[in-house]
């Protein structure tokens, strides 16, 4: 048996470490399309810190992990997949034959459109090439414009001030972390940010780059502009499936697959930034962009390719993020459902904000800032699907007792 999986970022890796364990006899091989061992893009931040170096990113720390284990790492980028032949084309023009396949591909930054936007001098922070460049050029005080106040971005902003760069963000929604947070928690953080010394532009666009001078001339749509040494662009990002194009295997936003990780197609699976699956707070199929749906997702799809059917739960929508020593969280339906109520505890002054969405005597979603205490628990009840009963009303009394309910409901049952 050949399982052959294409990715070697998180969802890929823990695939194929799951697929070792559940199929020991079988051949794994496992392709990346960087010249470098798997590593983590979430890592890629802290090395522009300079709390880790370039080794301190990879997913394995082992040198030889994947050949004791007896996984064959190898370099090549898959231009096609044949999936009546079962064989991929690489695009050295080799094929490569396969029994099953697990595409985990992830994504790649979105570049917007926007004149000018080619100059060397602007950079996406998404691979160790990426990171390299911009260490060359985001030295203390040097005039750095970040275009994206989302998840990614406000990674991006923590690495960056940690350089002691002069720094603007440029976000066109109304307001940080607008996928994550609601508007109450998205401008509490753009005011912690301001506070600390990073410039924050909201419900404004890019329009230009004018890279002409010896700075960038970076122009914005309400006629004022900022001059940079660096832009960089976080802009969103989008599935690696463009080389499916003819293959028969189904697509949308990304790949569709069932509750197996099962595509389309006999003995193809998917996982990671890639797949289209189950949500777990709606039931229909979305694409979750984060690392722990990721592994959960390259987990599942191994033990189906390895024949030990598994179901995947659905992935649920969780970000913690820590920005300048504030963190914020969301989980699950954050901004509610049809039906629903909230309660929340607001303290803009000490920077502390606890927002529960309810659906009748279930907690469904959640979004926090300063309140660190209660990630776990929130996860936990939101996951565990379970009934309040009288600790709702305890929980619109006073939000911060959701360690308690967590328990007190778990002694109900």
């Amino acid at each position: 048996m050949q399982h052959v999986i294409i990715g070697n970022g998180p969802a890929g890796v823990v695939a194929a470490d799951t697929l070792r364990k559940a199929d020991p006899q079988a051949s794994i091989i496992l392709l990346g399309d960087e010249p470098e061992p798997p590593y983590g893009r979430m890592a890629i931040p802290y090395l522009l810190e300079g709390n880790i170096d370039e080794a301190g990113t990879h997913l394995r720390r082992d040198a030889d992990h994947f050949t004791r284990h007896d996984i064959e790492l190898r370099q090549g980028r898959v231009t096609s997949v044949d999936t009546e032949a079962s064989e991929l084309t690489l695009d050295g023009g080799d094929s490569l034959g396969f029994d099953h396949l697990l595409i985990a591909t992830g994504s790649r930054p979105n570049r917007p459109p926007i004149p000018g936007i080619d100059d060397p001098r602007v950079q996406t922070c998404w691979t160790l090439a990426d990171a390299r460049a911009i260490a060359q050029l985001a030295d203390k005080d040097a005039e750095v414009v970040l275009l994206g106040a989302g998840f990614i971005g406000c990674i991006v902003l923590e690495a960056l001030a940690a350089r002691g760069v002069k720094l603007t963000v440029v976000e066109m929604a109304d307001r940080m972390v607008a996928r994550m947070l609601d508007a109450n928690a998205g401008s509490m953080l753009g005011t912690w940010c301001e506070q600390h010394g990073v410039s924050v532009r909201t419900g404004v666009s890019v329009t230009g780059v004018d890279g002409s001078g010896e700075r960038l001339d970076v122009s914005l749509d309400d006629g004022s502009s900022l001059p940079a040494q660096l832009l960089i662009l976080a802009a969103g990002v989008r599935p690696n499936i463009d080389f499916l194009d003819g293959s028969g295997i189904e697509t949308d936003n990304g790949i569709l697959v069932d509750e197996c990780l099962h595509t389309s197609k006999p003995g193809i699976f998917a996982a990671g930034d890639v797949a289209q699956g189950r949500d777990f707070s709606t039931g229909h199929r979305m694409v979750h962009a984060i690392q722990p749906v990721a592994a959960d997702q390259g987990r599942c799809a191994a033990m189906n390719m390895a024949v030990h059917p598994t179901a995947y739960p659905g992935g649920l929508a969780m970000n913690v993020l820590s920005t300048l020593g504030l963190v914020s969280c969301s989980f699950g339906a954050w901004d509610g459902v049809d039906g629903g109520d909230s309660t929340q505890l607001l303290d803009r002054e000490r920077f502390r904000y606890l927002n529960l969405q309810f659906a009748a005597d279930r907690l469904v979603g959640a979004t926090g800032i300063g309140l660190t205490e209660h990630v776990g628990a929130l996860r936990g009840l939101i996951q565990s699907r379970q009934r309040l009963g009288p600790w709702k009303a305890r929980l619109q009394r006073d939000p911060t007792r959701i360690m308690e309910a967590l328990v007190g409901c778990s002694v109900q049952l």
